[in-house]
């Protein structure tokens, strides 16, 4: 097992890439933290992991992350159930209004800003100290596709993704000589997300074409002409918070199908 006794943190972990990662995490061993906005998910999530692994290996807390309180009673609840935090994985977000930078309005750019750029900062800040006093620890950014390629009709999210990018690098200079490695992944479209469904419904809706051949026409620009899985997204997020990247930190990681090369 890559994460035995690992203990993992992992941020909008109710459904979507989030909910694949603590899953994959604790079938490798790891006990896993979950938190986010909505308690039916976290408790069908942390359910269904407890029954897999035959253990209670998972537990979790609802939170509003766009609130420094709210990402101070996480750490401190992971801590309270598991000990200490060896791993923080930032997923979770929202895409926000879907309109041009001159109609988007302030309080959104500021809401979406909230929840991934600050939170992933807040959070990191409030774990590393223990990570530095015991020599050893992962934080892993799940930022996006949209942090280095240009689409329309999404300033906050793209500018939130690509921010995530240079705290990545930045908190990786910092922490490699203290034996904390920070990493980021960027997926491309996992198209069974709500978040992604949402987003196809309604780019088709303003490009006048059915969600269908929005999507196909998403896709067919993808060397592979596919959109990722939450498990393929998730199988890369073990892979950079295991061992077996000991020598990975300070990168962001394409998981997109060939859409971006740098």
């Amino acid at each position: 097992m890559l994460l035995e006794n690992r203990i993992a943190l992992v941020t909008g972990s109710g459904r979507g890439i989030g909910r694949a990662i603590a899953r994959l995490f604790a079938n490798e061993g790891a006990m896993v933290f979950l938190t986010a906005r909505t308690e039916i998910e976290l408790s069908a999530t942390a359910a269904e992991i407890n029954s897999a692994t035959h253990n209670r290996q998972a537990a979790f807390v609802t939170a509003d992350l766009t609130h420094e309180a709210d990402c101070t009673r996480v750490v401190a609840a992971a801590r309270e159930k598991f000990g200490r935090i060896d791993i923080l994985v930032n997923n979770a977000g929202h895409y926000g209004p879907v309109v041009p930078v001159e109609e988007y309005p302030l309080a959104e750019f500021d809401g979406v800003i909230a929840v991934h750029l600050r939170a992933a900062f807040l959070l990191s800040k409030l774990v590393l100290p223990e990570m530095y006093d015991r020599g050893s620890g992962v934080i892993l950014n799940i930022s996006s596709l949209s942090a280095k390629s240009a689409f329309g009709w999404g300033s906050a999210y793209a500018a939130a993704k690509a921010g995530l990018l240079g705290l990545t690098r930045v908190t990786a200079a910092e922490a490699a000589r203290k034996g904390v490695r920070v990493n980021a992944l960027c997926p491309g479209p996992v198209t069974e997300t709500v978040m992604s469904k949402e987003l196809g419904a309604t780019l088709a809706r303003k490009l006048g074409v059915s969600p269908e051949e929005q999507l196909a026409g998403f896709l067919s620009t993808l060397l592979q002409g596919r959109g990722q899985t939450a498990d393929e997204i998730a199988r890369a997020a073990l892979f950079l918070c295991s061992d077996q990247s000991s020598a990975i930190t300070g990168q962001s990681i394409n998981v997109d199908g060939g859409a971006a090369f740098f």
